[in-house]
């Protein structure tokens, strides 16, 4: 079965919890072609249970700008 990229955005979220990053980065790390994509996905992941989207600062580029971090469901 084929990955998409929400399949993507999620997996690298999840792999690096409870790290928080902002689109730029998730967009450079998977090589994604425009930052609207990471939006759009990181978007689509905050209405899922676990993932949290906010101001805050990125783990990668320490700017403080809109992220998204996963906390486990217990």
């Amino acid at each position: 079965m084929a990955m998409t990229v929400l399949d993507d955005v999620s997996d690298f979220v999840k792999r690096r919890s409870p790290a928080a990053f902002c689109d730029d980065c998730i967009a450079g790390d998977l090589k994604l072609s425009v930052r609207q994509h990471a939006n759009h996905k990181t978007n689509e992941l905050a209405n899922l249970p676990g993932f949290q989207r906010r101001i805050d600062l990125c783990s990668a580029c320490k700017k403080t700008k809109k992220v998204i971090r996963y906390v486990a469901i217990t």
